[in-house]
């Protein structure tokens, strides 16, 4: 067989041509083609891969940041709940100590006042009793009765010791007269018998006036500048009010010893004989 070296290298030469060809307007086109697409391809799992990160990053944050807001509003429930318990606690002990005050104020209040009514109605016994006791004696006292004082009148001027006997003598040597008052007229007889026994008594010439006193009580009063010698039922009374009263006030304080010092309570003095200054 005869070979055409010729042919042969044309077709080599159209061969070679043709491969040039097609990968010069075919294969490099489709080739670029590809890669382009396999580019952008590659290029969209990286943005998917990228937002996905993304998406589950901020998935995650939105997980902390719900967790968060849960243990936030659970704080803040659990501080609400104890502030509001402290502030229960509060009223309620507020409440309690007002209750407590009030309670406190009117039972102290219903001892005053107890012992205000307690107060008024023994002052008020003792006034009624004392006015009753003024008003029986009162009625009882009589002109006999009045001598029968007259004689302890004088009985008692001559008992007089130094300093009142020395002070009244004083007095009595003064150029006004003694007044004696008595509840009821005295006779003469008495009028003499108290002159008498003063000039004795006083050893000098005494100027006595005689009168009558309805406040008197079966009781007979000598004063004269300034001096008093006096005994009636009436100041015994007075006394023993007096005495009564303080009794009384020294119960009522808190303070005050309800005894003296020997163990017995403090009674009324015997008002005989009273001498004191005007």
């Amino acid at each position: 067989m005869i070979i055409d070296w010729f042919t042969v290298g044309a077709q080599t030469l159209n061969f070679l041509v043709l491969m040039w060809l097609m990968k010069r307007f075919l294969y490099k086109p489709i080739l670029h083609a590809i890669e382009e697409r396999e580019k952008r391809i590659a290029d969209k799992l990286a943005d998917a891969d990228r937002r996905k990160a993304e998406a589950r990053k901020q998935s995650d944050e939105f997980q902390q940041k719900n967790e968060e807001f849960d243990r936030q509003r659970a704080a803040l429930l659990n501080k609400a709940m104890d502030e509001v318990k402290t502030e229960r606690q509060r009223l309620l002990d507020e409440a309690r100590e007002a209750a407590d005050t009030l309670r406190a104020r009117r039972q102290e209040t219903l001892r005053d006042e107890a012992h205000g009514l307690r107060q008024a109605i023994s002052r008020r016994t003792r006034q009624e009793v004392f006015a009753i006791a003024r008003k029986t004696l009162t009625d009882l006292a009589t002109t006999s009765l009045e001598e029968r004082l007259v004689e302890a009148f004088i009985r008692r001027l001559r008992e007089l010791d130094g300093q009142a006997k020395e002070a009244l003598a004083k007095a009595l040597a003064g150029p006004s007269p003694a007044l004696v008052r008595s509840a009821y007229d005295l006779p003469a007889e008495q009028h003499n018998a108290i002159h008498d026994a003063l000039n004795e008594t006083f050893a000098a010439e005494v100027q006595v006036r005689f009168e009558t006193g309805p406040d008197l009580i079966c009781g007979i009063e000598l004063s004269t500048n300034g001096q008093k010698v006096a005994w009636s039922i009436e100041d015994y009374l007075s006394s023993l009010e007096m005495g009564v009263a303080e009794l009384l006030k020294e119960r009522t304080e808190p303070s005050a010893q309800h005894k003296s010092e020997d163990g017995e309570e403090p009674g009324p003095k015997e008002p005989w004989p009273v001498t004191k200054s005007q």
